[in-house]
């Protein structure tokens, strides 16, 4: 838990909301710096829950909101690289799967020459 939250009373119905939130973030965080993207779907349904609480009461602690909403950022920070990261790896693996299944080739005019790959072969056991 931060200083922020030792510092504040977490006995008020917003005060724990807040601090579990807190909790929360910053094992998300560390989910995202670890490449835990299923820890950090898990807590997905958590948060929101934790979220919707805290609309509902509204809390009047303006320090400790703009704590938590800076660690909101931080992880949407992180997430976005996250995503940024797999559709990287996706697109690689779609130019892989083309160069495999074809060949591009450019002719003396300069138009390009699509050669489809040859067929996957299959392998046929007999006894």
């Amino acid at each position: 838990m931060s200083e922020t939250w030792k510092r504040s009373q977490i006995s008020d119905p917003a005060g724990v909301i807040l601090a579990s939130l807190d909790d929360l973030l910053d094992r998300e965080r560390s989910a995202l710096l670890e490449g835990d993207l299923d820890a950090v779907s898990r807590s997905l349904r958590e948060k929101e829950r934790l979220i919707d609480a805290l609309n509902g009461i509204r809390p009047a602690e303006g320090d400790l909101l703009g704590a938590i909403r800076e660690k909101v950022q931080r992880n949407q920070v992180l997430l976005d690289g996250a995503l940024d990261g797999i559709r990287a790896v996706a697109d690689r693996m779609s130019a892989l799967r083309r160069i495999r299944e074809t060949l591009e080739t450019y002719d003396q005019s300069g138009h390009r020459t699509v050669i489809e790959g040859l067929r996957k072969g299959r392998v046929e056991k007999r006894a």
